[in-house]
């Protein structure tokens, strides 16, 4: 799918579904590619969950690198780095008594999806419907029934279900950028502690991501079941 093609399904997702804010292009740069030309690092330090909330509702578009990430464990599950002794084993989260004991916090942790540390050199960010690169992953934060109409989107041609696995941590970058890159499949996840605190995501939202291959027959699925509202 070339530029064009993917930014158009993006404005049609939105038009569709009348999500009310961009579905979120995420690109991987492996440690031996080049970051796409033409896109700015991000010029702040903060959390991967509050870049993909600025980007959904600011529409801004940027690259980052591991000294960008505040949250060091979001870097780590998505390749930038390695995961630290005591988030790893559950430590972390068992401190902040998250868990009744540390044995569960690791058994927690020990299923977490994660990009082996170091394989990535960057992160970039676009909304969907504006982005100049071919993403890996499309995160979509929306309303219950948004995501229960992308589900039956998804599922629409082949059929199956789609995977909620989730714990209430490591969310929007483990279960929405991790999860699907390495499994590719589509997942649904509930935000975690850390990205309802610091971002915009209402009481009222919740997290699906797809690989981009699926975003094609997601929209063409969503037009038939759902029309279209494009102005």
């Amino acid at each position: 799918m070339n530029n064009e093609y993917i930014q158009r399904l993006g404005k049609e997702l939105i038009d569709i579904l009348r999500i009310g804010t961009s579905p979120v292009a995420v690109l991987l740069v492996k440690a031996d590619e080049e970051i796409p030309a033409g896109i700015p690092r991000i010029d702040e330090n903060t959390r991967h969950c509050q870049m993909v909330d600025n980007v959904r509702r600011l529409g801004t578009q940027f690259h980052s690198l591991l000294d960008d990430h505040m949250c060091k464990g979001g870097a780590a599950v998505m390749g930038l780095t390695e995961m630290s002794p005591k988030l790893r084993t559950g430590e972390v989260y068992y401190n902040l008594n998250h868990f009744h004991s540390l044995d569960s916090a690791k058994a927690t942790m020990e299923k977490v999806p994660m990009v082996p540390g170091n394989s990535v050199k960057a992160v970039v960010y676009s909304p969907l419907e504006k982005a100049t690169f071919t993403p890996d992953v499309i995160l979509i934060i929306a309303r219950p029934k948004e995501i229960m109409e992308l589900s039956q989107a998804l599922l629409h041609k082949s059929g199956g279900r789609v995977n909620a696995g989730f714990a209430g941590k490591q969310s929007v970058c483990a279960d929405g950028v991790a999860y699907p890159y390495l499994s590719g499949e589509a997942g649904v996840t509930i935000g975690c502690s850390g990205s309802r605190k610091y971002t915009g995501i209402q009481d009222e939202e919740m997290i699906m991501s797809i690989p981009v291959d699926m975003l094609e027959s997601l929209v063409e699925s969503a037009k038939a079941m759902f029309g279209t509202y494009a102005c």
